[in-house]
């Protein structure tokens, strides 16, 4: 309690001796006025010592004021001034008549460093009364000291924003684990969609899913993490060092590069769940046969962490998890790494594997999974009178952004440009979109606006489009209200053929978003036979891929939660 009463009022009085002394802009004042300051500062000094040493007592107590006293005053006023303050006086303090009326702050409610005085013909303040004054003129006196100076306003100094494009994409996807494989499969129709191999689901009322079949790390990931690792790591490490290749980034030019501007962001909404899943069946026997990986091997921010080692990239690493808006959440957090001038490079996308009991149950639960079981290829049918439900899938995606100037410099070949996102959240449920599609429309127009990108300008959306009965027609009523008035525009969902990737649905739909502009086609919309009321087909592509000339694409992801997320991007040019 000591130390709190006695460090506002000694500070505040420092401050006010530190303000009320000439400076530059004062040097014009007469010498008289400077020595009158002087003869009063060093009169104050010799009573702040003396009343240091008294508190100090003589039995070798350590009162820490004793000590702030003298690193103050030992190396004389200069050192009071650049131990105490760090900033000029404001224009205030200039105008003012020096330090008796910066004393005049503290003495108004009759307050006195050294002394008391009467607030009433009652007498002295009680000792309460003084301790919430001193905190009250301790406030003033710094208010009135860092108030910034008027007419002098501060502007940020212009600097050239700096581009994004992507230089090399990764996936694994029910449908190919190879860029241009993937994306061939969705010019052709295939679906991914199968009965579930990993597990028995017989007991379970949805026994399909875009489940991939086979793959291997081989090349890839150290055999020992293979084995100990979740899938949805294995798939992020996989399609990370696929970017990368894919990129043109061998290992000599990885010895080149500054690794320290460089940094991976990629995300997962479910995280290791098989790990965690059977650490708690290890545990139902004992502590000892869990796995001791499980903890670290489930987080969701694993898998980045563990791809940064691998590469020694020494940037900006770490993950978010938006549900199945974190992809784009990771996509538009890199760019922005980039565009700040924090990384040259970013590796960033999303990952997921829940196709395991506990994650198909889970979505059974919510009910919000197809139970076309008997024609799994028709089961995720976005825009569709007839669909009942989202249909889980697994993989990952993975951009490779880079900054222009310095793709160019190491001769990249450049797919396409970044040119901006933006996030909103509905705040209305934890599953159901809005109603109104406020958030999804709110989010659309701040990308535009982020980019600098005309509505008009835009042809071609890679929709969010689940196959839910709410969520298909909320996004396409919102995509209608935004771009209903441009003739040229194309909307598909890409999960019509490999179901939902949760958090790697926005990075895989990223890649094929790309590949469309680097092909010149979109993919159809497959399953599309008996259109919701209100949709319009000539928006909507049909059942075979279309050549489309892309000015700007836009694609769409939305997260449980109501995380809306919208990125664009567009030939390079």
């Amino acid at each position: 309690m000591a130390s709190c009463t006695v460090a506002s009022p000694l500070c505040t009085w420092l401050v006010a001796a530190c303000m009320s002394m000439p400076c530059e802009k004062n040097e014009s004042k007469s010498s008289s006025s400077s020595s009158s300051y002087c003869s009063l500062f060093q009169s104050k000094k010799k009573r702040l010592n003396r009343w240091a040493r008294r508190i100090g007592g003589s039995g070798g107590v350590d009162f820490p004021y004793k000590r702030l006293v003298s690193a103050f005053y030992g190396s004389g006023f200069q050192g009071l001034m650049s131990s105490c303050l760090a900033f000029e006086p404001c224009e205030e303090y200039y105008s003012s008549k020096g330090l008796s009326s910066s004393l005049a702050l503290f003495g108004d409610n009759g307050f006195s460093l050294f002394g008391s005085k009467t607030t009433s013909s009652n007498g002295l303040m009680n000792r309460r009364q003084r301790r919430l004054n001193r905190a009250a003129h301790a406030g003033k006196t710094m208010a009135v000291a860092l108030q910034p100076a008027q007419g002098t306003p501060t502007k940020k100094p212009v600097t050239k924003q700096r581009r994004v494009v992507v230089t090399g994409t990764g996936v694994v996807t029910p449908l190919g684990h190879e860029s241009d494989v993937f994306y061939n499969n969705l010019l052709e129709g295939v679906s991914g969609v199968a009965e579930i191999e990993a597990f028995d689901c017989s007991q379970f009322p949805t026994r399909i899913a875009g489940e991939i079949k086979s793959f291997s790390t081989d090349g890839w990931v150290a055999a020992k993490l293979s084995k100990r690792a979740d899938k949805f790591m294995l798939y992020m490490l996989t399609a990370g060092k696929k970017a990368l290749a894919d990129g043109g980034i061998s290992e000599e030019l990885m010895n080149e590069l500054d690794k320290s501007r460089c940094g991976v962001l990629i995300g997962s909404a479910m995280g290791g769940m098989k790990v965690f899943n059977d650490a708690i069946e290890a545990l139902r026997v004992s502590y000892r046969k869990m796995n001791p990986f499980c903890v670290p091997f489930a987080t969701t921010n694993m898998g980045s962490a563990m791809l940064a080692m691998d590469l020694g990239w020494m940037g900006p690493n770490y993950s978010i998890s938006t549900a199945c808006a974190t992809s784009n959440f990771c996509i538009i957090n890199a760019a922005n790494h980039i565009i700040r001038g924090e990384a040259d490079m970013m590796l960033c996308g999303g990952s997921d594997a829940a196709i395991i009991p506990i994650g198909l149950g889970g979505f059974v639960a919510c009910r919000a999974l197809s139970q076309r079981n008997s024609d799994p290829t028709k089961a995720s049918r976005p825009w569709d009178i007839s669909r009942d439900g989202f249909v889980m899938g697994e993989g990952a995606g993975v951009l490779l952004l880079e900054e222009l100037e310095h793709a160019k410099k190491r001769g990249a070949k450049i797919y396409a440009e970044f040119l901006g996102g933006s996030i909103t959240s509905d705040a209305y449920h934890m599953t159901e979109p809005h109603p109104e599609g406020t958030g999804v429309v709110l989010c659309i127009e701040k990308a535009l606006a982020q980019s600098g990108v005309s509505r008009e300008d835009v042809n071609y959306i890679n929709a969010h489009a689940t196959s839910t009965q709410a969520g298909d027609i909320k996004e396409y009523q919102a995509l209608i209200r935004c771009f209903g008035q441009n003739p040229e525009l194309k909307v598909n969902s890409t999960k019509s053929m490999i179901g939902h990737l949760l958090g790697a649905a926005g990075a895989v739909e990223a890649v094929a978003t790309v590949q469309a502009i680097r092909t010149g086609w979109v993919h159809p919309n497959v399953n599309l036979e008996n259109p919701e009321e209100g949709v319009d087909m000539n928006v909507l592509v049909g059942p075979r891929k279309e050549k489309l000339d892309i000015k700007v694409a836009l694609s769409n992801s939305f997260g449980f939660g109501g995380h809306n997320s919208c990125i664009l991007f567009a030939p390079y040019k």
